[in-house]
């Protein structure tokens, strides 16, 4: 046991340095990965995630494998694909998943010709799917210092998020700028995406921030209990999924995010909120935890709904 679970982080520093920055991100990204659900951004996000491919292969032309100027390259071009999408959307009147699919889909093109262009196929799998033999202590440092602005920002822009989210006319009736705490929260998003290229690859850095954030929702009712939950669901991901990768040899994002997927299945079959043995229960009457068919968020509610629909509005 002890070879199997410790042995290979105390016997190599480089999984040593990728346990403790996609710990780091665990914290971070996963309560991101929390309102990208309520705000129904899920693909907006995979769409960004995608996006920062041709500003890292910018910085990889110019630089090599830098990890600054990958990482400043990356949150240019995400932030750039996230505000072009709305901005071509409304100078077209087009609707604006239309646009983030168009962008999504030349900047992947773009960024796999650019390092194909300059690199070979070991550079083009490691930006793409990630490598713990990439996480340097630049990578660490880069994931331990988006997590170090993240938390903080999060929790001052919490209640402004939490309130656009479930009730955006009295937010905006209360002179919260929901534009402002949007772009943060974009800014937020990238910033993370960009810190877990190096450990999990660009392809798989937002499965770390929506895979737990989904399986989350079977463990807790407010939207802080589900946050909690999904820091810890990515932290255990990371650990199984760095040991996957290491006694599979497959790449670590792959890896971290199957392992993600497989807690997220878990949840879903035996979460106590809305989990499917739990359903059952219920359904037989002799279910003894939280009750409520709303598929982990509570709800207000509203006469005349219609059955196996949710009809009020989530907890906040």
């Amino acid at each position: 046991m002890h070879d199997l679970l410790f042995a290979p982080f105390a016997d190599f520093g480089f999984l040593r340095r990728a346990l403790a920055g996609c710990l780091a991100l665990s914290v971070s990204a996963a309560p991101l990965g929390v309102f990208l659900v309520l705000r129904r951004m899920s693909l907006t996000a995979d769409v960004m995630a995608h996006g920062v491919l041709p500003g890292v292969a910018a910085g990889f032309l110019l630089f090599g494998l830098s990890v600054p100027a990958m990482g400043i390259g990356g949150l240019l071009a995400g932030l750039a694909v996230a505000l072009g999408a709305g901005a071509l959307s409304r100078a077209t009147g087009g609707r604006e998943d239309a646009s983030l699919a168009a962008l999504y889909l030349v900047a992947l093109a773009a960024g796999v010709a650019m390092v194909s262009w300059r690199g070979g196929a070991v550079e083009l799998t490691q930006l793409l799917f990630g490598s713990v033999l990439g996480v340097d202590d630049q990578a660490l440092l880069l994931m331990a210092g988006a997590a170090t602005v993240t938390l903080p920002a999060l929790a001052f822009a919490w209640r402004p998020l939490v309130l656009e989210c479930f009730d955006p006319g009295f937010a905006a009736s209360v002179g919260a700028r929901g534009g402002a705490w949007h772009l943060l929260f974009l800014a937020l998003v990238v910033l993370n995406v960009v810190a877990a290229l190096q450990a999990l690859g660009t392809l798989m850095a937002v499965g770390l921030m929506m895979l737990p954030a989904i399986a989350a929702r079977h463990w807790g009712r407010s939207v802080g209990a589900i946050a909690a939950a999904a820091a810890g669901i990515a932290a255990l991901a990371s650990a199984a999924g760095l040991l996957l990768s290491y006694h599979a040899d497959l790449p670590s994002g792959p890896a971290v995010v199957l392992t993600a997927g497989a807690l997220w299945a878990a949840s879903a079959l035996l979460g106590p909120v809305d989990g499917v043995l739990a359903r059952r229960r219920r359904r037989a009457g002799r279910d003894t935890g939280p009750e409520g068919g709303d598929g982990g968020w509570e709800t207000d509610p509203t006469p005349g709904a219609r059955p196996g629909v949710p009809p009020g509005r989530p907890s906040r």
